[in-house]
């Protein structure tokens, strides 16, 4: 349960190629949603390199869950990898148990030319640091041919290295689960099946510079008998492709509502201007208004090096995750406690 929570999360990125408002230093956001039973915080603590800190718990105190998005860049010529650094803590606290995970690399195509897209590749290992047990997910490379395109396949093993579960699917479709002596039978009728299916030759101009053209998708995940669902993906809004290609959850997130501005910290992103005449399709405003913000943080970042001052964060500290022993941004507690008087003004 806990690896189909870790792939829907990487699932939302599909087909989101546009690029961000870049977060402001100190810009925070919050979503409190009681009928879901959580709430969250995050703060854009580093803007060099670019770090965003987050904390969600559960409003009956079932969980906790934290972590930091670091995404470390390469260019690559035609493409752009995002290998992420920062670790995502899963507590779920009535079971007593900590689990702990780094994403996958995203990979973004065609940056120069051509339509852009994304894969994710790489190995996503989750560990339970209370029985031991851990999760080895393989986000498989397209390849040449785009036969892997999406696919996912894995494994649960105890402690003792043990395979408990074979888990298969695509990270933008669905993910199952099997018995591991089940799944190897069916891999080997499979195989015994395939015949020898002759390879189309590579393109000898295969490494030029044109565009990457983004694979078909294959056919969709082959269910084997026995398996079991774990997670499928919800579909996404009629005028989603209008919309960033948003999910139906995200789509709703920066809405401001009535009596929401007297009680949000300064710093959230719902009342950074930009994106607000932006969203409100005054292009003009929202280009003058980016252009003032980005003055004013520079301006800002000077008087600090002048005064010799270090950028102060509010809402997180850097400290040592508890279960991995390495570097973390941790949250410091009290936003929900709304004494915002401190708050940096950067809008």
């Amino acid at each position: 349960t806990v690896a189909a929570f870790a792939v829907s999360a990487v699932a939302s990125q599909w087909e989101r190629t546009g690029k961000p408002f870049n977060p402001l230093l100190g810009e925070t956001y919050e979503l409190v949603r009681e009928d879901l039973g959580f709430r969250f915080i995050s703060e854009q603590v580093s803007h060099h390199p670019p770090i965003s800190a987050v904390y969600s718990e559960g409003l009956n105190q079932d969980f906790v869950f934290h972590g930091s998005i670091y995404p470390k860049l390469k260019f690559w010529g035609k493409s752009v990898e995002a290998e992420p650094r920062g670790t995502i803590t899963l507590e779920l606290l009535k079971h007593n148990e900590a689990y702990t995970w780094t994403n996958p690399t995203c990979c973004v195509h065609n940056v120069i030319i051509g339509k852009l897209w994304i894969e994710q590749y790489g190995t996503v290992e989750i560990v339970n640091h209370s029985t031991g047990d851990k999760c080895i997910l393989n986000f498989k490379p397209c390849g040449l041919f785009g036969k892997e395109l999406h696919r996912i396949e894995g494994y649960v093993q105890d402690k003792n290295k043990k395979k408990l579960s074979v888990i298969y699917g695509k990270w933008t479709e669905c993910l199952w689960c099997i018995d591991p002596s089940t799944y190897e039978s069916s891999k080997k009728n499979e195989r015994r099946g395939g015949g020898d299916q002759k390879k189309p030759k590579p393109s000898e101009d295969a490494e030029n510079d044109e565009a990457d053209d983004m694979p078909e998708v294959q056919e969709t995940v082959q269910v084997i008998p026995g398996s079991k669902l774990l997670w499928r993906i919800n579909s996404r809004p009629p005028n989603s492709s209008q919309m960033y290609n948003f999910t139906s959850f995200a789509v709703t997130l920066n809405e401001l509502e009535k009596g929401m501005e007297e009680i949000l910290a300064p710093t959230d992103c719902r009342l950074r201007p930009d994106i607000r005449h932006m969203e409100n399709g005054e292009i003009d405003l929202a280009s003058k208004e980016k252009e003032r913000l980005e003055e004013k943080q520079r301006a800002a970042r000077k008087e600090r090096a002048k005064e010799e001052i270090e950028w102060r964060t509010r809402w997180f500290y850097q400290g040592t995750n508890p279960y991995t022993g390495t570097p973390d941004w941790l949250y410091s507690g009290g936003y929900f406690d709304r004494n915002f008087f401190d708050c940096p003004d950067i809008y």
